[in-house]
Formats: structure tokens, C-alpha cells, sequence
């Protein structure tokens, strides 16, 4: 959808790389926002042409059901989430709050302020940490045991946050020292605890639909009490890396044991047919946008299954 649609109620604030951001068209309304999925795929820095059709609506789904394992489904504690109710009652009535051409894409959420700290958690050696580690014995500087291969599987899940970058630059790795620096000692320890614990819940639900979680990424904010509250996107495949286990486990080649159910289609074909990486994308193909379409319904499908 256009960052410029027009939503009764609601006025646009902010358009990022996939979601669109909504605030309350009244006067003295502050304490929620509307997060709107969009179809956008990008990768390389570029938003591409043309999106993934169903994505934000697949986004979102994954993210409600997610939040809600993590809110007590699961058998765990529960983690505070920014989710608040969709309708309210008008007389006897329910109400939708969410406009009605949104409401598969979107999610309703308190206003927060938010951590400045994104929190990585990785429990398998891939992506940039596979690089650090081939170079140096290490992922963002934790040392690591020697003789693992990419795709392995590392001892115990590791914490490896990063600083949010201002708005078009990159976020920076950081050590947890530097995050006690940043947060204080009292919250650095209570993100990494907390995404320590998301992590191990959200794997060993994976882990029972045939899935391996490699890592993660997720933002928190804290409420008008202090509460350290779970915000933004979970567990989805724009933030998370998800592989088929038997795939992972029989594979002879890391494009076969790590095969992601994300837009990593896009961003192979992107590489071959863009390698310069001057002036605009070329347009995705009809069959590279269906084929990562039917990724990310997969893993749906595939979690949320009985």
C-alpha cells in the first residue's frame, strides 16, 4: 500500500522500508499508534518493484500469533507486549478501531519510548557472524570454540545487540559493555535476559514444526511504569532467520542446509542480475516475486499449524 493512503481517523507520520506508521487524527490522543504492514520488499538499501503480494498481511499474522505464544500460549511467563484491543464497545456493540481496508496488515499499539538498543540474539553461526568468525574466532567480539563450520549450530545462543542508527545509516554493532554504557547496567541485563529468554521459547516452538530459528532480532520500550515491554515486529521473516530442520541437517551445501524462508530469493537474483549496484533495481520477475511470496506463507503455515 501507498505511505499516503488515506485511513479515517488516522494520520500518516512516517513511512520506513516496509511499515507505515499512524497516529490518532484527534486532538490529545497520544498514547497509541497504528503499525501498517505494507506488500514493499527491499534489499541492498533499494525498496523494489513490484512488492510481494499478501506480505504485510503474512507479517502481521506471524507477528499476532507470536505475541500471543509469548504472552502465556506457549506455557511460558508472560513477556508485556505493546498489542492493545482492535474495537471497543460502542453501547452494547463492538467496534473495529482499525479501518476496515487495513485491518489484516495492522496492528494497534500503546505508544512507548523506545530502547535505543536492538537486540540480536544468534544461535547459529551464519550471515556476517560466519565472516567474523572465519577472520577473527568471533561473532561481534564473543569469542567462539574453534572448528565450526557456517550454519553450525553454537553452544549456547549468544546476545549480540546492535545501536539503532539514525534514520538511512546503519546500526552499529556494539559490546554488551558498551550497551551497559549506553542503558545502564539494571536494563542492559534485562534486554539481554529477556531476548535470551524470547529466543528459547520462540526455538523450541520452531524446533516443534520442523524448523530451526539460526537468530533473531528484537526492539523494546518501556511503558509510563518503566515496564520493559516487547514492541515493533516479532519473530517474522523480515526479522528473523528461519531453515527447515531435516533440509539443515541432510544438506551437503550451505545453500541447502540454510535455504531461509525470507526474500533471500530476491536478494540471490537481485546479486546476479544488479551486480553493479548503480542507478535504479531492475524489476523483480513474476516468478522470483511468487516464489518468496510462497516463503514467507510457508513458514506461517507451517508454525501456526495444530
Amino acid at each position: 500500500m501507498s505511505s499516503t493512503t488515506e485511513l479515517p481517523g488516522w494520520r500518516h507520520v512516517y513511512s520506513g522500508k516496509v511499515r507505515d506508521l499512524y497516529v490518532p487524527d484527534s486532538e490529545g490522543v497520544t498514547d497509541r499508534m497504528l503499525v501498517v504492514a505494507s506488500d514493499r520488499v527491499s534489499a541492498f538499501d533499494h525498496v523494489l518493484s513490484p512488492g510481494i503480494p499478501q506480505k504485510g498481511e503474512l507479517l502481521t499474522a506471524l507477528s499476532l500469533w507470536w505475541f500471543d505464544r509469548l504472552g502465556g500460549g506457549d506455557g511460558g511467563r508472560r513477556i508485556p507486549n505493546h498489542l492493545i484491543a482492535d474495537h471497543e464497545l460502542v453501547g452494547d456493540e463492538p467496534h473495529e478501531i482499525i479501518p476496515r481496508q487495513v485491518v489484516a496488515r495492522s496492528m494497534l499499539v500503546r505508544s512507548l519510548e523506545m530502547e535505543p538498543i536492538e537486540c540480536v540474539v544468534r544461535g547459529y553461526l551464519t550471515g556476517t557472524g560466519w565472516a567474523e568468525y572465519r577472520a577473527s574466532g568471533t561473532v561481534c567480539g564473543i569469542s567462539l570454540p574453534g572448528g565450526l563450520s557456517n550454519g553450525d549450530r553454537l553452544p549456547e545462543p549468544i546476545f549480540t545487540p546492535a545501536f539503532k542508527a539514525p534514520l538511512g545509516e546503519h546500526d552499529e554493532n556494539i559490546s554488551f559493555e558498551r550497551t551497559v554504557e549506553i542503558v545502564g547496567a539494571e536494563s542492559a541485563a534485562e534486554l539481554r535476559d529477556t531476548s535470551l529468554e524470547i529466543y528459547r521459547r520462540a526455538a523450541a516452538t520452531a524446533e516443534e514444526h520442523g524448523l530451526i530459528l539460526a537468530d533473531t532480532k528484537f526492539e523494546f520500550g518501556r511503558d509510563a511504569s518503566g515496564t520493559l515491554t516487547l514492541a515493533d515486529e516479532v519473530l517474522t521473516s523480515d526479522s528473523s532467520r528461519y531453515w527447515d530442520a531435516a533440509a539443515w541437517a541432510s544438506g551437503t551445501t550451505p545453500e541447502e542446509r540454510m535455504a531461509s524462508f525470507d526474500k533471500q530469493i530476491v536478494r540471490d537474483w537481485l546479486a546476479a542480475n544488479w551486480s553493479d549496484r548503480e542507478g535504479e533495481p531492475p524489476a523483480l520477475p513474476a516468478d522470483i516475486v511468487e516464489r518468496t511470496r510462497d516463503r514467507y506463507a510457508e513458514l506461517l503455515e507451517r508454525l501456526t499449524a495444530a
